[in-house]
């Protein structure tokens, strides 16, 4: 059977990570989180003093450090976890500081095109599963199967609340839903590769399902785009 490139792209906290991270489990693919891959970036930005006062980014020093930002995805106890230059970051690059700060770090034209040429170097070769904001329209715009995923900005917020709490982190549900509008307006408004969906993507609104259930319908597509 050929091996297919899927792509999944969606607004934030949609769970995007958990179906594609299920599917390419399920269906023997390779699993890679671009939104891991920005989050790296802002963090080293955050740990680095590139953020103002005022939010402002020094992009002159992060475009002239980018070189030294190495951004490695392993499979460690069966789940994919997001190392930054050799350090484990995966529980560091799910604060909400990261949060606040990943949206003006992914609008920047310069870290796009550096990790957007990682990713396409990543699934050349088929077999992958990748999720993001612009798989599907930028990164592999020739993928066999796209999908789109959304959910109500509130349902977003309540998931987002749930995981961080049941991580032990602290989490304030109005501070969320302020982050995930936010982020909502950002990431389709950038000048660069702006959030949208593929014209032959399909939509999946999540609001209403279980895992369980989107775990089912998008193997159903991945049975359909194979067949």
């Amino acid at each position: 059977m050929k091996k297919i490139t899927i792509a999944i792209d969606g607004h934030s906290s949609c769970g995007k990570s958990t179906m594609a991270k299920d599917l390419a489990h399920e269906v023997g693919y390779v699993y890679v989180d671009t939104g891991a891959m920005y989050r790296s970036v802002t963090l080293y930005a955050l740990r680095n003093g590139m953020f103002a006062a005022d939010g402002t980014i020094n992009e002159e020093e992060l475009q002239r450090q980018l070189g030294n930002i190495q951004i490695d995805q392993k499979l460690v106890d069966g789940k994919t976890v997001t190392f930054l230059n050799g350090e484990n970051v995966e529980h560091d690059i799910r604060t909400m500081e990261v949060s606040n700060h990943v949206s003006p770090i992914a609008t920047l034209g310069f870290v796009r095109e550096a990790l957007v040429a990682q990713q396409q170097k990543m699934g050349q070769e088929g077999g992958i599963v990748m999720d993001g904001r612009d798989i599907g329209t930028v990164v592999f715009p020739h993928a066999e199967l796209k999908v789109f995923v959304t959910a109500s900005a509130e349902v977003r917020a309540q998931r987002r609340y749930d995981e961080l709490k049941g991580k032990g982190m602290e989490a304030d549900y109005d501070d969320i839903l302020k982050n995930v509008q936010e982020r909502d307006y950002i990431d389709s408004h950038r000048e660069v590769s702006p959030l949208r969906q593929a014209d032959d993507a399909l939509l999946l609104d999540n609001s209403n399902m279980t895992i369980v259930q989107q775990k089912e319908w998008l193997l159903e597509r991945f049975k359909e785009a194979t067949a």
